[in-house]
């Protein structure tokens, strides 16, 4: 039978196989999850499963990177009233609508958006809200910067802008100081789906993505190893690549 990894056997492998990605090295440990594309339900699951095992210090903190196919969810802020497509439309796109426990409003997930789920304990000085929303914005911020795109924040709204379009969204939900979702970067999505709602529910302001500013194709997977490195940077922290039967049994799922 499989035993799942806990995190006093992982962190004794640490001197072992498990490769490392690139990047400084810290004393926190963390594993790295990748996923291609994923159904949102069938990842809001497995968020729940793991935040559950790092809260009771059974693993140690997860970093999930994937992205999703194409669907909208609606988060604790509500956003119904922003679904500008009847049903017959969304269901024309192959695109779900989801309800989500993370803040916000509504938004859109699809192939080419870069998704990052941090399930992280949040222990010590770094028990500050304000503080991990900064470092999520940041991860984009930096992400983007390595691909010749300046990008910054807006005070009265979550998530990184290009200009007055967004490129970048954050949904955090935290629980018992343990982290869900995340952060949601547009490499190079179909922007025409965004059309079909209010994105964040601000209508003042468009949405743009890598691809479009920067007028060319990009690689998704070269921007994911930056927004790991960067990650790993910000919240010092050391990943190390692990499959998700090592951190769990398939039937929790």
């Amino acid at each position: 039978m499989h035993v799942a990894l806990t995190k006093e056997t992982f962190m004794e492998q640490q001197s072992g196989t498990i490769e490392k990605i690139e990047g400084a090295m810290f004393d926190q440990e963390g594993v790295l999850l990748e996923f291609s594309q994923c159904e949102y339900a069938d990842m809001a699951r497995l968020q729940e499963v793991l935040r559950n095992k790092r809260y009771q210090e059974d693993i140690p903190d997860v970093v999930i990177f994937l992205e999703h196919t194409a669907c909208i969810t609606v988060g604790r802020s509500g956003g119904y009233e922003n679904i500008l497509a009847d049903n017959v439309a969304l269901k024309n796109n192959g695109i779900a609508v989801h309800e989500t426990p993370r803040g916000g409003n509504i938004t859109y997930h699809g192939p080419g958006q870069l998704v990052c789920y941090p399930i992280l304990s949040l222990e010590g000085e770094k028990r500050d809200l304000h503080l991990y929303a900064r470092n999520m914005e940041e991860v984009m911020i930096r992400t983007v910067e390595s691909f010749g795109i300046q990008a910054g924040r807006k005070p009265q709204y979550p998530g990184v802008w290009v200009g007055e379009n967004k490129i970048g969204a954050m949904g955090i939900a935290v629980r018992k100081w343990t982290t869900m979702h995340g952060i949601a970067l547009n490499v190079c999505p179909d922007l025409d789906h965004f059309s079909l709602i209010v994105p964040c529910g601000i209508g003042s302001h468009g949405v743009t993505s890598m691809a479009e500013v920067l007028g060319s194709s990009i690689d998704i997977k070269s921007v994911r190893s930056e927004m790991q490195r960067h990650f790993s940077e910000i919240f010092e922290i050391s990943l190390h690549p692990v499959e998700l039967k090592d951190l769990i049994e398939e039937e929790s799922l």
